[in-house]
């Protein structure tokens, strides 16, 4: 506006000095008279536009946010878990193996081997010492020593971690057991339920797994006539559970620093599908101290399954490569999958069965279902779809 002004005085000078120059024409000429109308408007449409073709200059910042991510923090891995294996010289197993042209492969089918191998993470029951030393206990009917060479062997089948809260990895004294945990530990393969005093074998192994903490714990209840000793302060042995007590407390130790804990047990009657009350009894228990499964070994058979609060108790997982006799047996794989609103546990069976020293996997589907239907049989309150996934009935 201030402009505007400026201009119309200018024009008004303008007028007035043509005026001036006029009166002096006028009395030069005497009739001429000259009038100049200034149109103000059109001097300041002449300096604007029309207010609506000249677009706004917005002054307000742009408050668009973007979309906000949430990390969900998802996991998702495997578990393999396999039943009794025996590598000591002079048995069925080994004595395949060591005429086999393809060595293992020859023992066990190909595709066992890549279920263990591909898992995440696979754990055995080595139901035998590694030694070369060492003398057979006393006494006792069945001893079984391997070379600690043949802890080869446990890698070609993918352990990550075996079991030694058995009946036999004592079986040839504490020299030999001392060598026993030397070689798997030298092999690079982790071991739980036994050590060289009570401090290791009660020590949970912890892994981790696609960003979670799982904790593998162990013990033994397995012999009527107990010839495995308990570890102690100072001298080497496994975890005993005939009295629960210290497990249990290695069970809530394990779950205050893990995310999942697996407690696995050896215990049970030799070539019985009939639950003793003791495996009835504790396996709950444990689940209450904090496992999250309960996985058992020992009876050299299949046994059944429970879901208790739902959580799984799998009784016994039976021979997986252990002897001569026809047995039905199985893999155990578990997947553990969620994020940070919550996660699932999912079990599924590997049918396959050992017969004369060999493992192989049930290809006919006949068969799977054989096993899927007898493992329900013997279970409390599981059902096995066709894919041998496990669900609770609860």
């Amino acid at each position: 506006m201030r402009k505007y002004k400026i201009i119309i005085a200018i024009f008004i000078s303008m007028v007035i000095f043509v005026g001036c120059r006029g009166s002096q024409s006028e009395s030069a000429t005497g009739n001429e008279s000259n009038i100049i109308i200034v149109d103000t408007d059109t001097i300041a449409g002449s300096q604007t536009t029309d207010k609506e073709s000249v677009p706004e200059v917005s002054t307000e910042e742009n408050t668009t946010e973007e979309p906000t991510t949430i990390d969900l923090k998802e996991f998702d891995f495997t578990m393999c878990f396999a039943g009794d294996v025996l590598l000591a010289e002079k048995e069925i197993t080994t004595n395949n193996l060591d005429k086999s042209a393809n060595g293992l492969k020859d023992c066990i089918s190909k595709e066992l081997l890549d279920i263990m191998n591909n898992a995440d993470y696979t754990c055995i029951n080595n139901e035998f010492t590694y030694s070369t030393g060492g003398a057979p206990l006393k006494g006792k009917m069945w001893t079984f020593r391997a070379h600690p060479d043949r802890v080869k062997y446990l890698k070609e089948m993918g352990v990550d971690l075996a079991l030694l809260a058995n009946n036999h990895v004592y079986d040839y004294g504490k020299e030999a057991m001392l060598d026993t945990l030397t070689t798997i530990k030298d092999a690079g393969i982790k071991y739980f339920g036994a050590g060289a005093n009570l401090e290791e074998a009660m020590k949970p192994v912890y892994v981790v797994l696609d960003g979670k903490t799982v904790a593998f714990v162990a013990a033994s209840r397995a012999e009527k006539n107990k010839m495995t000793p308990q570890a102690t302060d100072k001298a080497p042995g496994i975890l005993r559970c005939y009295d629960p007590t210290l497990f249990i407390q290695v069970i809530k130790e394990a779950r205050a620093n893990a995310d999942f804990v697996v407690a696995c047990v050896h215990w049970g009657t030799e070539r019985s599908t009939v639950l003793e009350q003791a495996q009835l009894d504790t396996g709950k228990q444990y689940i209450d101290a904090g496992a999250d499964m309960v996985i058992g070994s020992h009876s050299h058979c299949l046994q059944g399954m429970e879901y208790y609060k739902g959580k799984p108790i799998v009784y016994s997982l039976g021979n997986f490569w252990f002897d001569e006799y026809y047995e039905d047996t199985m893999l155990l794989n578990v997947r553990i999958h969620g994020d940070i609103n919550g996660s699932n546990v999912e079990l599924s069976v590997v049918p396959a069965m050992q017969d004369d020293g060999r493992t192989t996997i049930f290809t006919e589907e006949s068969e799977k279902n054989r096993v899927y239907n007898y493992l329900e049989e013997i279970s409390i309150n599981v059902d096995i779809d066709e894919n041998g996934v496990v669900y609770s009935k609860e």
